[in-house]
């Protein structure tokens, strides 16, 4: 959680919007999935390179 508070207010915003924007649950846990890795990982942000997030 303290990764995702840290992240500036769009990426949070893109983040659940894509999430949400899932009509599947399989996808659905698939970009929940790869959020939570990607903010684990920092560094990355919807799978670009986010040097300001890097740990």
């Amino acid at each position: 959680m303290p990764d995702y508070l840290a992240r500036p207010d769009y990426q949070k915003n893109d983040y659940i919007g894509w999430i949400t924007r899932a009509k599947r649950d399989e996808t659905r846990s698939k970009r929940i999935a790869q959020m939570l890795a990607e903010l684990e990982q920092g560094g990355v942000y919807m799978k670009m390179k986010h040097p300001a997030s890097v740990k």
